[in-house]
């Protein structure tokens, strides 16, 4: 199957070289943009493809709105120029269309229309277009509001990539009070001091300080941490492994500051420095 598939992409990289092509341009040619032409008439699809292949970008059109929302939702391009007066299906309801269908939101939609008045810009860029264009244009005009959202596009994504990237960053770590656990590293910290952990007792302190402030009883213990069905013979475990934890992460065994027990009900992690 991998000699298959190997000799395939030999046999296209070799009709590529035939063709005048090079591996650059053949990378060249993944990074490019692409641009979705939406309009009815196409003496403008054809002036604004043009253009825009002159500029580097790949071109894909669409003269109708179902088929405009077909060819997004199928090509993903990277951004839409889109007419509003279109047969089947106008601009503002593919607009609305592509903006509620899945992964397609952050697609910038530019809106190219006649229609000059206020409110029909304000609709537009309600339904979620980012930029609204009157006819007639200046082609030069065009490229440069394309050449602007695609940055802005990207600077979005980048930001919102960075957002994620800090949200999972945060949601691997557990603050409380001294106590830092880190998830991933599977690693205790108190007051900035690395404490070795056994793993069981970095899963009992995880779970305790996933609820601070919440007292867990021995059979939950038992029941969350140890997976244990039977609890007979068992909740001294606890106890044990409990004495085990502060001898690592209290300063004063005698007066704990971290973890706390319940006399009588079980353990806690205090939310109080």
């Amino acid at each position: 199957m991998l000699n298959v598939i190997y000799n395939k992409n030999i046999k296209e990289r070799h009709n590529f070289f035939l063709k005048g092509g090079s591996f650059v341009e053949e990378l060249e040619e993944k990074d490019k943009k692409t641009i979705l032409v939406v309009d009815d008439e196409k003496s403008i699809i054809d002036l604004l493809a043009f253009n825009l292949q002159k500029e580097g970008y790949n071109t894909i059109e669409a003269y109708d709105g179902v088929t405009a929302v077909d060819k997004a939702i199928n090509e993903k391009p990277d951004l839409i120029l889109l007419d509003v007066m279109l047969p089947r299906l106008d601009g503002i309801s593919v607009c609305k269309k592509i903006k509620f269908a899945s992964n397609m939101s952050n697609i910038p939609i530019l809106m190219i229309s006649a229609k000059d008045s206020e409110t029909d810009k304000i609709v537009g860029l309600e339904m979620g277009a980012v930029d609204y264009i009157t006819k007639p244009f200046q082609v030069r005009e065009v490229m440069a509001r394309v050449k602007a959202n695609l940055r802005q596009s990207e600077i979005n994504a980048n930001l919102e990539n960075l957002n994620m990237q800090k949200k999972e960053n945060k949601d691997d770590i557990i603050r409380v009070g001294d106590l830092t656990l880190d998830l991933k590293k599977i690693e205790a910290k108190v007051d900035g001091e690395v404490i070795n952990l056994t793993k069981k007792e970095f899963d009992v302190l995880k779970y305790l300080a996933s609820q601070p402030g919440q007292v867990v009883t021995r059979e939950m213990l038992l029941r969350e941490v140890w997976e244990y069905e039977e609890y007979v013979g068992a909740i001294r475990t606890i106890d044990v492994t409990m004495n085990r934890i502060r001898d690592k992460i209290e300063k004063d065994k005698a007066n704990p500051k971290i973890l706390i027990t319940k006399r009588g009900v079980g353990y806690y992690v205090t939310d109080k420095n």
